[in-house]
């Protein structure tokens, strides 16, 4: 995998009160990521981007609701989402990203 795949797979964190609360109590950390990206992919991206060990990676498919404009309908997008367990005694700050 090449380093800009690498930057593509990981968008952006997923921050919730249930990630939150899973990221304090569980060590397993929540990110959106690329709609085309595998476990084996993300597991990657983590471990280079962050620096540190991946213990287990999660993934699901969010279907995108279904939003009324008046009379019309409309869809958001699907999305997908990674929940990422680390090893004991490692970290990820998710102060270090910025909101783009």
């Amino acid at each position: 995998m090449n380093n800009e795949r690498l930057y593509q797979v990981l968008v952006a964190p997923h921050v919730s009160e249930k990630a939150t609360l899973d990221a304090e109590v569980n060590n397993r950390h929540t990110f959106r990521v690329a709609i085309d990206a595998n476990k084996l992919e993300v597991k990657r991206a983590v471990e280079t981007l962050f620096s540190v060990k991946v213990e287990d990676v999660r993934i699901q498919k969010i279907k995108g609701k279904v939003k009324r404009h008046g009379q019309s309908l409309g869809r958001r997008n699907d999305w997908k989402k990674a929940s990422i367990k680390l090893s004991e005694g490692h970290d990820i700050d998710m102060n270090a990203f910025e909101a783009k």
